[in-house]
């Protein structure tokens, strides 16, 4: 079995929330929100934010995640989170 961690994502009608969590142990490794990210539209926010956690992400030795959208349509913010990921080093 592949027992990568879980890239859970949440979005509000303002900010996006994202955290890794390890589902074996239920610990939350990391996690980001779009309000961290002082300038830009909501879309490179999003972006932003991506980059961001796919870099902590790293640093801790994580490179492989299974996204969960959360049942939100794979548009938006929730693309420009997912591609802003992939740009930092995430793979999934």
């Amino acid at each position: 079995m592949d027992n990568r961690p879980r890239l859970a994502i949440f979005r509000s009608n303002k900010y996006l929330y994202a955290q890794i969590i390890n589902d074996e142990k239920s610990k939350t490794l990391m996690s980001i929100d779009t309000r961290e990210i002082k300038s830009g539209t909501p879309l490179k926010k999003a972006n932003e934010a991506g980059k961001k956690l796919a870099e902590k992400a790293l640093g801790k030795g994580v490179k492989k995640v299974v996204f969960d959208r959360g049942g939100f349509l794979y548009k938006g913010k929730i693309r420009s989170f997912a591609e802003g990921a992939r740009v930092g080093g995430l793979e999934f």
